[in-house]
């Protein structure tokens, strides 16, 4: 599975919650063949080359078209937590999809 992690400059924060993102997965068993994070300027124009999006509740709306194009997109309030992650996942279609 193909892994954005996307936040405001894509540095400190996008860093950190990729690190719970790929805890959280790896804990639900799923394979991650890529994991990148950036700003969310880059995430918006690359989306499309990823199966599942993660980015903060308040940037959701900025990944539109991804979701139109099939690609799921997960918000996190707590982008530190690889528990609320995990919850935000099984809500979504990933497991019926890559596992």
């Amino acid at each position: 599975m193909r892994v954005l992690v996307s936040c405001a400059n894509g540095s400190g924060t996008s860093l950190m919650m990729k690190k719970s993102v790929e805890k959280a997965l790896k804990e639900l068993g799923f394979n991650i063949t890529n994991i990148h994070h950036c700003a969310i300027s880059e995430g918006k124009s690359t989306a499309g080359q990823y199966d599942v999006v993660f980015c903060p509740m308040n940037f959701l709306n900025m990944f539109e078209d991804a979701k139109k194009k099939g690609i799921t997109v997960v918000g996190v309030r707590n982008v530190m937590s690889a528990k609320e992650i995990s919850e935000r996942v099984q809500e979504t279609e990933l497991a019926a999809k890559f596992k």
